[in-house]
């Protein structure tokens, strides 16, 4: 008779290979996931998309070892879920890559758990295709030629400019006509944890301030919405959304993240923190309707959440998203990442870790039913 822990899959976190400390990403995070699988009777371990070999009996991998505070590379047995941790878009669009990820989906007995990063006008495009997201999504463009902008600035009192591949707010400008003033269009970038705005009497003037920072990076233009603020700084919400044992889209966790000092985003690389939300909505709010307003966010992010799976055609296993609210209540969606970094709120942080293997167990037993 089987015991429970032999039912276990096998997981192996995919990442790339690093000639200084084996591997590139997270060492972290990786010692996390390791820990938490281990301790929940899991095998698991990390390996790079060059060593990955398929098939074959055995697979060089890395744990860490804790009394010598350092990774060791051992052989392990062929895992039967490989959960995709490639750090970045450079590194998962390479020939290698995308050819080692292709072999993974096609190799019988094996499960990837999350096919890739998320494209922001993919995103936007995916969520307007379905009446029932349609309406959390704000007016959204790609960034293509002054004349476009010009029309979209003259629709909306202000526009966010972001990069289609950014993370973590990076690359964000906030495009602003104010024309009660001489100097009428304002263009705010963000350079880490501060901003510098720069002023002119015209759009074209600022054109080429925004092409030099775009660089080659593709970039959309979206409607600028008043956030809800809390002591006049504005806030939006992190959700974490992972499927669970039953394969199902599942709440991790809701956090909220308050603007820093002069930032025009929320990420706390940028200078943002780390609050409580129904904190911050009941300064709003209320009590009882922060309650039925977090019911809400919850079940929006589940909706939003399976409409980017079904409309990419592709199974995920988890996402955060960002999501706003105005002062009225009205919600709107920011943006979703296919691999959630690390929440801060450790009740989150630890239920993700445990989530990553509970959905493990369900997709390796979708393979023996």
């Amino acid at each position: 008779m089987n015991t429970r822990a032999e039912q276990k899959p096998v997981v192996a976190v995919l990442t790339v290979h690093d000639d200084g400390q084996f591997f590139k990403g997270n060492q972290r995070n990786f010692r996390d996931i390791l820990e938490t699988g281990t301790r929940m009777g899991y095998q698991v371990y990390i390996v790079t998309v060059r060593d990955l070999k398929l098939p074959a009996e055995t697979v060089k991998g890395y744990i860490f070892n804790k009394s010598l505070q350092a990774w060791e590379e051992q052989n392990f047995p062929l895992p039967q879920v490989i959960y995709n941790r490639i750090p970045n878009r450079n590194y998962e669009l390479k020939t290698s890559v995308r050819a080692k990820l292709e072999e993974i989906s096609h190799t019988s007995g094996i499960e990837l758990y999350n096919p890739g990063f998320f494209n922001k006008w993919e995103l936007f495009k995916w969520l307007r295709t379905s009446e029932s997201t349609r309406q959390f999504v704000p007016a959204t463009k790609r960034l293509s030629d002054l004349p476009a902008l010009g029309k979209m600035l003259s629709a909306f009192p202000y526009l966010y400019l972001k990069p289609e591949n950014g993370k973590a707010g990076k690359g964000i400008m906030i495009l602003k006509f104010q024309p009660e003033h001489l100097m009428a269009y304002r263009l705010t970038i963000q350079h880490d944890k501060k901003s510098v705005t720069y002023k002119s009497v015209s759009l074209s003037r600022l054109w080429g301030r925004i092409r030099r920072e775009a660089s080659n990076s593709p970039y959309i233009i979206q409607q600028g919405i008043d956030l809800a603020t809390y002591q006049k700084k504005p806030f939006d919400l992190r959700i974490l959304v992972q499927k669970n044992a039953r394969g199902a889209w599942s709440i991790t966790g809701v956090g909220a993240r308050l603007a820093g000092k002069g930032s025009i985003t929320t990420h706390v690389p940028r200078g943002g923190s780390v609050e409580d939300p129904f904190q911050l909505l009941s300064s709003l709010f209320g009590p009882e309707d922060s309650e039925d307003l977090l019911s809400k966010i919850k079940s929006t992010a589940i909706q939003i959440a399976r409409q980017i799976e079904r409309a990419s055609g592709l199974s995920h296993g988890e996402m955060s998203m960002d999501l706003g609210v105005e002062t009225n209540g009205t919600l709107w969606f920011f943006e979703a990442n296919a691999k959630p970094m690390k929440f801060d709120e450790p009740e989150i942080r630890q239920k993700s870790l445990r989530r990553i293997f509970q959905y493990s167990s369900f997709l390796a037993g979708r393979m023996k039913s």
